[in-house]
């Protein structure tokens, strides 16, 4: 279960990491949502089901859902 844990922190990190990296913003977008998603299992595997799904349902779901909107109201490339 150790190991399961650190994987999860680590895959956390990396996405965290490629979401700054990457030139596409859409695609940060849906990395950031991903990140928040694997947060909020973390949460869950700490016994704190109520912040996993505030977690869940505000910052992967309606974060990701306002700044996919204002992605497609501006350039969806950084130059």
């Amino acid at each position: 279960m150790i190991y399961f844990e650190w994987i999860l922190l680590v895959s956390i990190v990396v996405i965290a990491v490629f979401s700054i990296e990457v030139k596409d913003l859409l695609s940060a977008v849906i990395l950031m949502g991903v990140s928040s998603l694997l947060v909020s299992f973390v949460f869950l595997l700490l016994h704190a089901p109520d912040v996993a799904l505030s977690e869940a349902s505000i910052g992967a779901a309606l974060t990701m859902a306002i700044y996919v909107i204002a992605v497609k109201k501006t350039e969806r490339r950084e130059e």
